[in-house]
């Protein structure tokens, strides 16, 4: 999973976060764990530039929290951005409680909010992503909203992230990568070396497709479009 930012200059204290791999516009920065350190310093006042309305996006910007609390009304809402799916969802809130539990402050009822936005590849469902695109079909909406300022950061799934982001945006962070075995569910067989020679599998992913057929070439697999992953 990757989290996008683009935020506003001026509203808080900045923290760092660490990750495997952090990647801004000038390069990687390789740390471990992650967390959010604390603040290390004030950001500059631009008191024209509320959240709400600004459309300001700086490059280099990492994520800004607010050192004052909710309560005196000066930390502005953190809304992340994300698709509707179970697996998006799931990142989205592990990124809100991972918020939560270096800042506080962000536990107020208001302080994050998450905001679901539908894809292309959401509203698609007929046709294999590769025919109406390809890459950034799961992505674009959610990126457009991150420059518009609709959103402050974004939580994608790495698999759907193209290999070129757009300008003005970072990928400041990744989440602990999670277990990456894929799941074979059968009625019949515990796995895919018991099934009978000519049996169809069905997957979402031409990745997994290759892999599959390379290894069991007397399968057939069939690409499935309803995946909502």
């Amino acid at each position: 999973m990757e989290i996008l930012c683009s935020l506003c200059p001026g509203q808080g204290l900045m923290a760092r976060p660490r990750c495997a791999v952090i990647l801004r516009s000038g390069g990687s920065l390789p740390v471990s764990g992650y967390s959010l350190s604390p603040p290390r310093f004030k950001a500059p006042a631009f008191p024209n530039c509320a959240r709400r309305q600004s459309r300001m996006v700086v490059p280099r910007a990492s994520l800004f929290v607010q050192q004052q609390t909710l309560e005196e009304a000066k930390v502005a809402l953190i809304r992340i951005g994300t698709r509707g799916s179970p697996l998006a969802l799931a990142q989205a809130h592990e990124t809100r409680d991972k918020l939560i539990a270096a800042h506080s402050e962000l536990a107020e009822e208001g302080a994050i909010e998450i905001v679901i936005i539908k894809t292309t590849g959401d509203k698609i469902l007929t046709q294999p992503l590769a025919d109406i695109g390809g890459k950034g079909l799961f992505t674009k909406e959610i990126d457009e909203a991150l420059i518009n300022g609709d959103i402050d950061i974004a939580v994608h799934s790495m698999k759907d992230v193209p290999t070129y982001l757009p300008e003005k945006m970072i990928l400041p962070c990744n989440l602990k990568r999670e277990d990456v075995r894929d799941a074979f569910i059968s009625l019949a067989a515990v796995s895919l070396s018991e099934l009978p020679a000519g049996s169809v599998i069905g997957t979402a992913s031409l990745r997994r497709k290759s892999q599959i057929l390379y290894r069991y070439p007397s399968l057939s697999v069939s690409i499935a479009h309803k995946f909502g992953f």
